[in-house]
This record gives structure tokens, sequence and C-alpha cells, in this order.
């Protein structure tokens, strides 16, 4: 999907891969291949196996990689021979290419992923375009300082958030582009992209996974 020169391509679960400007951006690679393009940018929400896997990273990954994830991700990180950068919640850096904010992304009503692991998703600003990872997350409060043209939601249920509540989070957050993720691999299916689509019309695209 391309919207205002950014191209945004679903590689499964919450695995992107954006276009912009000629540089690549991988967001979380999961289970991606070894044919994918090299990577200017890596960015990692979180240290989950689905969302900090190595071999995905070796896989696209050069010695000048700039690989950016929260600081908790450092261990797992620090021996790949990248350019780590690791920050805060709520760091804002401006990039040669984009800017990027580290916002938080934690469970309120389950376990797996607690308020205090320090666990983000990344609000990108791409020219006069703003995209929001929302990492594996439920509806936070933190949402209401957001808004996103597009916004890449987690719909699965059991881990992250339902279809609804993922219609909730994208109507905080007043994207304009809501893009259904993390289902069809480890848990959720399509049917949950269908109903997060129903309940938001026209503003929710499904894409395909590539």
């Amino acid at each position: 999907m391309e919207h205002k020169g950014l191209t945004i391509h679903w590689l499964g679960h919450a695995s992107f891969m954006l276009e912009y400007q000629e540089k690549i951006i991988y967001i979380d690679p999961y289970q991606i291949g070894r044919t994918r393009p090299d990577a200017d940018y890596i960015l990692i929400t979180h240290d989950h196996y689905d969302h900090l896997s190595v071999e995905d990273i070796d896989n696209v990954r050069t010695s000048e990689t700039i690989i950016i994830a929260p600081e908790v991700c450092r261990p797992k990180l620090q021996d790949i021979p990248s350019q780590l950068k690791t920050f805060a919640i709520g760091a804002e850096k401006e990039l040669p290419d984009f800017t990027l904010t580290l916002v938080p992304a934690y469970n309120t009503n389950k376990k797996f992923h607690p308020k205090e692991s320090g666990w983000v998703g990344f609000v990108l600003q791409f020219g006069d375009v703003t995209l929001y990872h929302a990492g594996d997350t439920d509806v936070i409060d933190e949402m209401k300082s957001i808004n996103a043209d597009i916004a890449l939601l987690p719909v699965s249920g059991t881990y992250v958030m339902t279809p609804k509540e993922a219609a909730e989070a994208a109507k905080t957050v007043k994207a304009k582009i809501a893009i259904p993720m993390h289902y069809g691999t480890i848990v959720g299916d399509i049917s949950h992209a269908e109903e997060f689509k129903k309940l938001l019309g026209k503003n929710a695209v499904i894409l395909e996974k590539e």
C-alpha cells in the first residue's frame, strides 16, 4: 500500500517493511525469509521471540543497518554487528530519514505485556505522514496523545487487543487508515481482521501478506 510516498508491506504477524525515499525500514521482522531487501533501519518493539528475532534481523541487516529498540532489548541485540541505538519510552529522535518517538505499549487486563517492562510502540514521521505501530498493547490512555495518519494495530485478542478494542484504538488515535496486524501466525486469523474492518468501515485496510 502506498500513501504520500510511503509504501507499506505487511510481512505477517506484527512485521512490516516500509519504503520511504529509497530507504528500507523493518519493524519487528519475524519469519520473513531470506530474500528481502537489506535494511537501512530495523525497529524492535520488545524482546518477545516473535518481535525480536535475531535470525530474521540477520537475514536483512548489514553492518550499516541502524537497529532501534527500547533499552530492555539491549542484551539480545548488543552482539549483532550493526549500529544499535536503544532509547527509553518518551524519547523523540530526529533521524536522517524520519523522526521517531517511542510510546508505551502494555496490557491493562492481562499479564503478558506489563507496563513496567518498558516495551514500546513507535510513532514515525515521514514528511507530512505520521505512522503509528502500536506494538503489543491494549487500549491505553497514552493513545489519546497520538494523532496518526496510519495506525498499525494488533487485533487478535489473547495477548493484545480484540478487534473491537483495536477499532476503539483506531478512533482514539484519529487514524485515517487503520491496518490490522498480529494475526495469522501465532494467534488469530483473517476473521479478526475482517471483524476489525467491519467495525471501522472504509478507514480500515486489510493488507495481503507479502
